[in-house]
C-alpha cells in the first residue's frame, strides 16, 4: 500500500469505493481509519456498495474477504471524478478572475507593492497578477513587517480579525463567494 490513500471530506461511499479501487487488498479496518468512520459504519457502506452492484466480493478463506470494484463502480468513480474535476476548474477560473480584479484595483488605487501575509494556496496566482500589473510582490508572516504604504493582503487561511482598511484586504473574502 505505497500509493497515496484518497481522503475526501464529502461522500463516504465514494471515498470507500475509490480506496478499494486503488488498493485491492485493503481491509475494512483500514478503510474505516482513512474515512474517519467506525468499523460498523464502514461495513454498512461496503454492504451498500455491494448491493448497488458497485463492488464485488470474493471470499479467500474463512477469515479473509477481497473486494473489487465492478464495471458499474468504475463508471461511478469516473463520473464523480469528472464532476469534481469540472468543479475544480470552474473554481480556479473564478479565483483567477477575482484575484486579477483585486490586483488591478490595487494598482488603480496607486499601490506599487503588495505583501501577502500568511500561508496561502493561491499565492502563485497573486504573484502572477502582481507581475502582470508591474507591482512588487512580497511575502511576510507578520503584517507589522510590511513596509508602510504597501497593500497588505491577508491569506485565505488567516481567520483573525485583521484590520481591513483601505490598504488591506483578505483573500478569504474573495475566495468564499463561491
Amino acid at each position: 500500500m505505497n500509493e497515496t490513500l484518497i481522503t475526501y471530506q464529502g461522500d463516504k461511499e465514494f471515498q470507500v469505493l475509490q480506496n478499494i479501487y486503488r488498493h485491492e487488498k485493503i481491509r475494512q479496518r483500514d478503510l474505516a481509519v482513512i474515512a474517519g468512520m467506525s468499523l460498523g459504519m464502514t461495513n454498512a457502506i461496503v454492504k451498500r456498495l455491494i448491493k448497488k452492484g458497485l463492488l464485488t466480493v470474493r471470499k479467500i478463506n474463512n477469515r479473509k474477504i477481497m473486494y473489487a470494484v465492478s464495471p458499474a463502480g468504475m463508471e461511478e468513480i469516473a463520473g464523480k471524478s469528472y464532476k469534481y474535476f469540472k468543479r475544480t476548474v470552474r473554481n480556479i477560473v473564478y479565483y483567477k478572475n477575482s484575484i486579477d480584479e483585486l490586483i488591478r484595483g490595487v494598482r488603480d488605487a496607486g499601490f506599487s507593492s503588495v505583501f501577502l501575509v500568511g500561508q496561502s494556496d493561491v499565492d502563485f496566482i497573486v504573484e502572477h497578477f502582481c507581475g502582470k500589473y508591474n507591482i512588487f510582490y512580497g511575502r511576510e508572516w507578520d503584517c507589522a513587517a510590511v513596509p508602510t504604504g504597501s497593500y497588505i493582503l491577508y491569506s485565505e487561511n488567516d481567520i483573525s480579525d485583521n484590520p481591513a482598511g483601505q490598504n488591506a484586504g483578505k483573500l478569504r473574502d474573495i475566495l468564499v463567494r463561491i
